[in-house]
């Protein structure tokens, strides 16, 4: 695993939604933009299930996955990419609920998908385009 630097956290903390992309087994791309991406760690982010369908399903076969964080204001971009782990109980599960519960109570916060991040990319236009910064 890698761990974000301070100047990526820092734009990584302002983002309000995310491009999520996965994979079925069969390389079926998907992307769902998800709003409840919370940095727990230098190394790990959870994502909240609120309405996973197609995304579910594909890491379910393929835990793979690749996270796209644009922060306009400063202009950075980085592209997370790693494995997950799908919880539907347990401590962390319970946790998660709860911060989904207390900022939209509505939602059904059906399970946790915890994201080790293996590396991180540039994606910001110009000539570090693409590069792998971690």
């Amino acid at each position: 695993m890698v761990k974000m630097t301070a100047e990526m956290k820092e734009a990584f903390s302002k983002v309000k939604l995310f491009p999520v992309a996965t994979a079925s087994k069969a390389g079926v791309p998907n992307v769902a933009p998800i709003a409840f991406v919370v940095m727990v760690s230098d190394d790990t982010l959870w994502l909240a299930d609120n309405f996973m369908n197609k995304t579910l399903a594909n890491l379910k076969e393929n835990p793979k996955i690749a996270v796209y964080a644009w922060e306009p204001e400063s202009k950075k971009c980085l592209q997370l990419k790693g494995k997950v782990e799908i919880k539907t109980s347990g401590p962390d599960y319970e946790k998660m609920r709860k911060m989904v519960h207390d900022k939209k109570p509505e939602l059904p916060a059906k399970s946790l998908i915890v994201m080790h991040i293996e590396e991180i990319f540039d994606c910001a236009p110009g000539p570090n385009a693409g590069k792998k910064i971690l």
